[in-house]
């Protein structure tokens, strides 16, 4: 189980350096925005950066969010819709932690 803390700076924003800068144009700052993203990116973007070389999403969660677990799970997602329902599931759980 996560604790408060860490399930509270798991959806802080990042700072204005470790954003994500997504090769349509956007950035994301927070899982909140990951997950946005996520759901109306095209496929083209998506495997841009996820695909059999290298999992952008995943590293950034890992790397600059923190979230080990989510890393996991995306670095196991075989499209944009599950890598999306695995943030969305992570955020929830997220914020019932916050919220205890």
């Amino acid at each position: 189980m996560v604790k408060k803390s860490d399930a509270s700076a798991y959806l802080a924003d990042v700072s204005a350096d470790k954003y994500f800068w997504v090769n349509n144009g956007g950035v994301l700052k927070n899982m909140c925005e990951l997950l946005a993203g996520l759901e109306e990116m095209d496929e083209r973007t998506y495997s841009f950066h996820a695909n059999s070389a290298k999992n952008d999403f995943s590293k950034w969660v890992e790397e600059i969010i923190g979230d080990k677990k989510l890393s996991n799970e995306l670095g196991m997602a075989k499209d944009k819709k599950s890598a999306a329902d695995k943030v969305k599931k992570r955020i929830e759980k997220l914020r019932n932690a916050v919220n205890r």
